[in-house]
């Protein structure tokens, strides 16, 4: 088969919280309506010139030839069914990832390459409204659309020997609130003790510059967790302000045990992680110890 290479801007995005709509509504009106909000997408795609790749479940894979047309396209999304939503009393958003690179154009349409790779990291890495994205696609993106556009963190992606800088696309026109860098009101990340997260037989030392690290069902994930009530992208674990932080953005949710005893259940919550404890990915404790997920400070601790 005949592959073309050129830059493109790969976008995915989902929608959040389609596990709950099945549960809610049954599987029939369910799928009318998360085929419903894929159709939407895929108009506006195509309507700023982008050209829909593949649906993967509740997701649309889509490709640009200008990376301004994916972000616009992103942004839409959002305002859109906010606006004008398509099912009354039915709260619907997704999650936006975009990437600019080359990648490998086959006849058939589809894409190969790292940039896919690093657009479906960048959609796990959001959350429900969000659109996130990577330092090389917002330094080719117009001046009106960079203006958007807020450093958000650091991340890894497997292959890549150096953490990505990443941002956000702030899309709500009401969002004026102008942010304090963060390395001028937290304490030296140096100061910081490692976090040592364990699950099964894989172990990883979590540092300050690690960036977040992401647990899950999806082989996109740092983490690998194939636990059937699990999300794709369920937790990650990020650095801010001095802190790990457990930030929940699962169907689910995340149980935490605390060293101490104490219990935490987030839901779309985050939870500043302390001492040692124990993380299970949609599931209370139980006798059932796999998909335990353990952490502790202390580097030099063995489980």
């Amino acid at each position: 088969m005949e592959k073309t290479q050129k830059n493109f801007a790969v976008l995915f995005a989902d929608v959040a919280g389609s596990t709950h709509i099945y549960e809610k509504f049954g599987d029939t009106k369910a799928s009318a309506i998360i085929n419903t909000t894929l159709n939407i997408m895929t108009e506006i795609v195509e309507q700023h010139g982008g050209i829909l790749i593949k649906t993967i479940g509740d997701e649309v894979m889509c490709r640009f030839d200008h990376v301004d047309n994916a972000v616009e396209s992103a942004c839409e999304f959002n305002e859109q069914l906010d606006i004008n939503p398509p099912f009354q009393k039915i709260i619907l958003v997704v999650r936006t990832g975009i990437h600019w690179g080359p990648a490998l154009l086959q006849e058939d349409g589809d894409l190969f390459g790292d940039v896919v790779n690093v657009a479906a990291r960048m959609t796990g890495i959001a959350q429900a409204r969000q659109i996130i994205t990577t330092e090389d696609t917002v330094s080719h993106l117009n001046e009106h659309l960079k203006l958007k556009c807020r450093e958000f963190d650091r991340a890894e992606v497997k292959g890549k020997a150096e953490s990505l800088v990443i941002y956000e696309v702030v899309w709500e026109p009401q969002y004026v609130t102008r942010l304090v860098p963060i390395l001028n009101i937290t304490p030296k990340a140096s100061a910081v003790k490692p976090l040592l997260v364990t699950y099964q037989d894989f172990k990883k030392t979590i540092s300050s510059e690690t960036g977040p690290v992401l647990m899950g069902r999806s082989e996109q994930c740092d983490i690998v967790v194939q636990s059937p009530v699990a999300s794709r992208n369920h937790a990650a674990i990020k650095f801010n302000r001095g802190k790990f932080i457990l930030v929940d953005q699962s169907t689910n949710g995340t149980y935490v045990c605390l060293s101490d005893g104490k219990k935490f259940y987030l839901r779309r919550e985050n939870l500043p992680l302390s001492g040692s404890g124990i993380i299970s990915l949609g599931e209370e404790f139980g006798a059932d110890e796999t998909h335990y997920i353990h952490f502790k400070f202390d580097v030099g601790y063995a489980f």
